[in-house]
């Protein structure tokens, strides 16, 4: 692997924790909000299915992330 391979592998691990950070940090301000909102006596449902759905696709992207940066070893 050359020096620019590296640092570009570095770089995109650089970005992929970045984004990381933000969905994870995402994840939880929709957690509370569904929390909150669910402990309310009018709730919009369909807000609220929204929110979880969203929340949701935010979990898988994160998955996904997780398995770039620590891809499983067959040993």
């Amino acid at each position: 692997m050359s020096g620019r391979d590296k640092d570009d592998t570095d770089e995109e691990q650089s970005q992929l924790m970045k984004r990381l950070e933000q969905l994870t940090l995402e994840h939880r301000d929709l957690d509370e909000v569904i929390f909150q909102m669910g402990g309310e006596p009018l709730v919009d449902a369909l807000r609220l299915q929204r929110f979880k759905k969203r929340k949701l696709a935010i979990k898988d992207e994160i998955r996904a992330i997780h398995q770039k940066l620590l891809p499983d070893i067959i040993a």
